[in-house]
This record gives C-alpha cells, sequence and structure tokens, in this order.
C-alpha cells in the first residue's frame, strides 16, 4: 500500500473537499482523498484514505498531519495498513426478531446441504 494514509477522528463535517484542501494547505501533494461514508445514511464515518503523491514524503506528511486539528477535533494519521482478508458467512442475522431473545446468524462454509439426498416428495394427484 505505497504512499496512502490513514487519517481517524475526522468530525462528521469533513469531506473530501475540506480535507483536500487541508493537504493543499500544507503543500503536501495528494493523488486521491477518499472519506469513508455509512452506506445507509451517507454521513461520514468519521475516517479517511489518502494517497500521496509519489513525490510527497510520507513520513514528513505524518509528522507534519499528526495531532493536527480539524474542526475542533485533533486528527491522527498513520500508515494505512493493507485491509484484511475477510472470511464471509456466519455473523448477521437478527431480521424479524429484533427484539426476541437473541438472533440467527448465517451459517457457511458447512459443507454438503443436509437435504440433498433426501427423496423428493410425490406432489400430484396420488396425494388425493
Amino acid at each position: 500500500m505505497p504512499n496512502k494514509l490513514f487519517v481517524g477522528n475526522l468530525s462528521f463535517n469533513v469531506g473530501d473537499t475540506e480535507l483536500n484542501q487541508l493537504f493543499a494547505s500544507l503543500n503536501i501533494p495528494t493523488a486521491n482523498v477518499k472519506v469513508m461514508r455509512d452506506m445507509d445514511s451517507g454521513r461520514s464515518r468519521g475516517f479517511a484514505f489518502v494517497e500521496l503523491a509519489p513525490e510527497a514524503d510520507m513520513a514528513a506528511a505524518i509528522k507534519e498531519l499528526n495531532g493536527k486539528v480539524l474542526d475542533d477535533r485533533p486528527l491522527t494519521v498513520n500508515e494505512a495498513r493493507p485491509q484484511k482478508k475477510r472470511e464471509f458467512g456466519g455473523g448477521g442475522g437478527f431480521g424479524a426478531n429484533r427484539n426476541r431473545f437473541g438472533g440467527g446468524g448465517g451459517g457457511g462454509g458447512r459443507g454438503k446441504d443436509k437435504n440433498r439426498n433426501r427423496p423428493k416428495r410425490k406432489r400430484g394427484p396420488e396425494l388425493y
């Protein structure tokens, strides 16, 4: 993940433009600025990823930005780590029984379907 910064503790009011302006005011060239947003509400999640231009010095940028106050909040700036590979399946659940005793959760990676080899039920005139 070359020259990519994690910027945390952002105010929910800070967007891509404001963050880009902060970097420009400090003469730190950027290639891409992305404030992460909630998929449902569209509101900022309070952190961003900034890809620095190739000529930018990442260590100097971290030193200059870490602790800098933006919109009354001190920023947390670190080198971004690669995203961990996620295992899918499991978790989630609840559905319609949200307020009842606990909840479901998906399966995932359980092997063969238990009902695959079960004989099919006859349907049609044979049932009457």
